[in-house]
């Protein structure tokens, strides 16, 4: 997600990410929303927990969606603490709520909390009830709760990690533990999940679906759920982004109808990353990446070699683009070598 608050669709919950702490957050501070956690819609590592369950442990809520970027950064220091702290009486819970209707459907959130490594328990969100009884506006978001279940902290969105370890030390302190591991966790993601070049993102998170896009500038806009012709757009500014090809843009996603379809986009940032998933039928969809009308090289992402090239095999973020030299603006430009491809949404690192 991006630094800057978005303003969404009535069908989505409202979220802010990276800069939370610059917005007028609304704080829970002080209250004991544990008893929601009866209210998920199924559960992931665990049988279900309840408040009762949970009495005299100090607890992490981790609100989080699989194909968020800040969410997956975040996600190395949250598997951290909870091996780090897990004798000495924290529970970490992760609250999978989902942005995307893709992300509704349970397989998908273990495939992702297989793929994340993830091993502590995670309640499955998919009707939004824990992040609405939480009040919670954020991807990520982490509260911190003491042993008698009241909500005694809060943090939304990456960074700050070293204060919210010292918070998980103060309160299995007030727990009495009866050992804890001195120090602060030395943590440094890998691939994907590394840290932002927080200090260099020129470019917001962007929808491609209609509900909630922006900067689209190919010839005659965007049209809503109907198949269209898109033909590329002119010299595009830093920010502009536009369809070529056959495309079916949904309030969501855009579906991609015959091959040979493009994306294009002027952005600034290291990271260039796409949420992508294949069409109804599950077929895989090879891709072509190009940065400035060139093979990436050593710009490749996780998710594209050398020549650009890489599959949509399954519905997650793809890392398309890390740049290894100096920043400065450049067109992105991806084309799908086969049809039914679905994209989602644009983030940077």
């Amino acid at each position: 997600m991006s630094a800057a608050l978005m303003l969404m669709a009535s069908t989505f919950p409202a979220f802010t990410t990276a800069h939370a702490q610059e917005l007028d957050a609304p704080s829970i501070v002080g209250s004991m929303p544990l008893p929601s956690l009866a209210k998920s819609t199924g559960w992931i590592n665990s049988k279900p927990l309840t408040a009762n369950d949970l009495k005299g442990k100090v607890v992490l809520v981790d609100f989080w969606d699989y194909s968020c970027i800040n969410c997956i950064r975040a996600v190395p220091y949250i598997r951290a603490w909870a091996d780090k702290y897990k004798d000495s009486g924290l529970v970490v819970i992760g609250v999978h709520s989902p942005e995307f209707d893709v992300e509704k459907l349970q397989p998908n959130v273990e495939k992702a909390v297989q793929k994340f490594g993830i091993t502590y328990p995670v309640a499955v969100d998919s009707n939004y009830a824990i992040w609405t009884a939480f009040h919670n506006q954020y991807w990520p978001a982490h509260y911190f709760i003491d042993a008698k279940g009241k909500v005694r902290f809060e943090h939304f969105g990456e960074g700050e990690y070293d204060q919210s370890e010292r918070w998980i030390q103060q309160l299995l302190k007030e727990a009495n533990a009866k050992s804890m591991p001195s120090g602060i966790a030395n943590v440094h993601g890998q691939g994907v999940q590394a840290a932002a070049n927080m200090g260099d993102i020129g470019s917001p998170e962007t929808y491609v679906g209609y509900a909630r896009a922006a900067h689209f500038v190919s010839p005659g806009g965007i049209k809503h759920d109907t198949d269209h012709l898109y033909a590329e757009p002119g010299k595009l500014q830093l920010n502009d982004w536009g369809l070529v090809g056959s495309w079916t843009d949904h309030g969501q996603q855009a579906s991609l109808n015959a091959a040979g379809g493009k994306i294009v986009f002027r952005f600034h940032a290291r990271d260039l990353h796409l949420v992508l998933g294949p069409g109804a039928n599950g077929k895989p969809v090879r891709y072509r990446v190009t940065m400035d009308g060139k093979p990436l090289g050593a710009n490749h992402g996780v998710d594209t070699d050398a020549q650009g090239n890489g599959m949509v095999t399954e519905h997650r973020l793809y890392q398309l683009i890390r740049q290894t030299g100096a920043l400065s603006d450049h067109t992105f430009a991806i084309e799908f070598l086969d049809p039914g491809v679905q994209a989602f949404s644009f983030t940077f690192g």
